[in-house]
């Protein structure tokens, strides 16, 4: 079967599989603030463009548009502010990691501290592997 360009969302999850990361997904990025405290996560824009808030209220607006991988650490939310109506991406996690859903309630703080100190490092950046990305920036 050929996955040229055609089919980018497939291109993205045949990369990221190659660099131990599963558990895909297909769809855009909630419009409200959520973290994960069980896995890191991985997004990657295959169409359209957003603004995603990244660290809460007081974070940082990032603009993603089709290309922009985002590598979020567990413990980190991010909200949709805005997108266009074709807004898509992929998500995944590291493989053998499942995320949970946490929206920043007082009561989380205790077990997501937890959960977020306990986690390693993913092995492979999604997209460059062994070398590079996260091997540099989260050693």
């Amino acid at each position: 079967m050929d996955v040229g360009v055609s089919n980018p969302a497939q291109i993205i999850e045949r990369v990221f599989e190659n660099h131990g990361w599963s558990g895909f997904w297909r769809n855009g990025i909630y419009a409200f603030h959520h973290y994960h405290s069980t896995s890191h996560e991985v997004l990657a824009c295959y169409h359209g463009e957003a603004e995603v808030l990244m660290g809460g209220e007081k974070g940082i607006l990032l603009p993603v548009r089709a290309g922009d991988v985002l590598l979020i650490p567990a413990g980190v939310g991010h909200f949709n502010k805005g997108s266009s109506s074709d807004f898509a991406v992929v998500g995944g996690y590291p493989r053998g990691f499942l995320c949970d859903m946490r929206y920043g309630k007082a009561d989380e703080r205790p077990t997501v501290l937890e959960n977020i100190d306990a986690l390693p490092l993913p092995p492979q950046d999604p997209v460059l592997g062994r070398s590079g990305g996260l091997n540099e920036y989260w050693a």
